[in-house]
């Protein structure tokens, strides 16, 4: 097949076969809404001709739709290299031979599907804690991936990435209002991994908590409005660092090269080493060997190594998420950040795992020294300019904070900022003992558009002098 390539004029080609398992359970209100499983295999082709990628793809295994899935690829960039501008494309740099599987305690294949729907119809019956839950939901999500890079330099890499995620939601109704609350965080809880994950998430024990707590948003005072210290969970930190650090350091966004769904950047190549994009607390890295990360694997989509690099160094950009273009466009090596949805969709630059470096507060002393502030937790609504500056975030939950503790419970509570400023006002951020991955399973980007894996381990943080309420205002 990568022979056929080459004989139709390719200077450099890889294949990517994989078969993708998923299963999906939802309960709500008592009744199983939704028992889902589904089976995709394929293949994609990348080929390169005088420095453009085409790329196509098919679920046809045969001999002679091989050959002209490949022979389609070369035509694609071919075509694409007589209209190109600049001459762009080319290899990755070293071949490997090599394999990867997720690490896993327990095959979630291995759990009978009575126990997996029976644990929901538990977890969900114990969120109707009072009439006014009228919407209870718990679900389950099961993925494997089997997939197998070859490349005409030699690479020959077979990987198998499994994930796991579950989750409940209650929502109240009351008093000319709806809430809800989620649990563990605001999309559950998503990791690489196995049936160990469902068991950490605690759903029987988590259940009654967030329930009683939606019941009790339909009568708690309106967050107020002003500027306030506050403290966010880990839940909301991660949508924080996802949308104002992972895809405004995306290097396809930052060279113009892409702009669905997120816009692109305010960060420039120039700043590289000059920019104070936060405190000197504040340090990011991308690591795509991350135990427990969404987006871990051995190699990505173009069969580059998993590596650990600085995105911000105490507080000073240092770098992006790159492919090997666009890594060599700007003088580096890419650290592996391209994925594809699957088999059908092309490769591309995709937020991996995103790790705020854990800092020496215990959770409780982030408390301290706030005489007025507001404690946020798990995300509700977000909004962020084109460029990733602006933003304004609503959380599920807050509660006032007053000369050190933590007082009453609050409704609707937001909070807006820009982004370096935001993350320049940092001055304290929970030690390693609060320090948690939290996953993402739905970042979308492209056109047409793919959903990623993602990321972001981090521990509860403390902000200074944000405006708060201003929706509310």
């Amino acid at each position: 097949m990568l022979d056929g390539a080459t004989a139709a004029g390719a200077n450099y080609a890889d294949v990517r076969f994989e078969t993708q398992h998923a299963h999906r359970i939802e309960v709500r209100n008592g009744v199983v809404a939704t028992l889902a499983d589904s089976v995709s295999t394929g293949y994609g082709v990348r080929a390169l001709v005088d420095g453009a990628w085409g790329f196509a793809a098919s679920s046809d295994l045969s001999d002679a739709q091989l050959d002209r899935t490949a022979a389609r690829a070369a035509k694609i960039a071919r075509a694409s290299a007589s209209i190109a501008r600049r001459r762009i494309g080319s290899p990755p740099p070293a071949p490997y031979v090599d394999t990867f599987d997720t690490p896993v305690v327990r095959d979630p294949y291995d759990v009978p599907l009575g126990e997996r729907v029976a644990l929901l119809l538990d977890a969900e019956r114990l969120l109707h804690v009072s009439p006014e839950i009228t919407v209870g939901r718990a679900w389950l999500d099961l993925w494997r991936t089997d997939k197998t890079l070859y490349s005409t330099t030699g690479s020959r890499i077979a990987q198998r990435l499994r994930h796991t995620g579950c989750g409940v939601e209650a929502m109240a109704v009351g008093d000319g209002d709806v809430q809800s609350r989620t649990y563990p965080g605001d999309v559950g809880l998503y990791q690489s991994g196995g049936w160990e994950i469902v068991e950490a998430a605690k759903l029987l024990e988590g259940a009654p908590r967030v329930a009683e707590e939606a019941v009790a948003l339909l009568r708690a005072p309106q967050c107020p409005a002003g500027t306030f210290d506050i403290i966010l969970g880990g839940s909301q930190m991660s949508l924080q660092i996802h949308e104002s650090c992972g895809h405004p350091a995306e290097l396809d966004r930052v060279m113009g090269w892409e702009a669905n769904f997120s816009g692109t950047s305010f960060l420039e190549i120039d700043q590289i080493g000059k920019l104070k994009y936060g405190s000197d607390i504040v340090s990011i890295v991308v690591d795509n060997a991350l135990p427990a990360g969404m987006a871990t694997c051995g190699y990505d989509d173009e069969g580059t190594k998993s590596v650990r690099s600085d995105i911000v160094r105490n507080g000073i950009l240092a770098g992006y998420e790159m492919s090997n273009d666009t890594a060599r466009t700007i003088g580096r090596d890419s650290n592996a950040c391209v994925r594809a949805q699957s088999w059908e969709y092309v490769p591309m630059i995709r937020m991996c795992n995103l790790v705020l470096l854990p800092g020496s507060v215990p959770f409780d002393n982030l408390f301290d020294d706030v005489a007025d502030g507001i404690y946020m937790e798990s995300n509700r609504s977000w909004s962020i300019d084109d460029r990733r500056l602006n933003f304004q975030f609503g959380c599920e939950i807050g509660w006032e904070v007053k000369n050190g503790k933590r007082g009453r419970m609050l409704k609707n509570p937001t909070y807006a900022g820009m982004t370096p400023r935001f993350w320049n006002s940092c001055d304290a951020i929970g030690d390693d003992r609060s320090w948690f991955a939290w996953g993402t399973p739905n970042c979308g980007k492209g056109e047409p558009m793919q959903t990623g894996l993602t990321t972001q381990a981090t521990a509860p943080a403390r902000f200074r002098n944000v405006a708060v309420g201003v929706g509310y205002a």
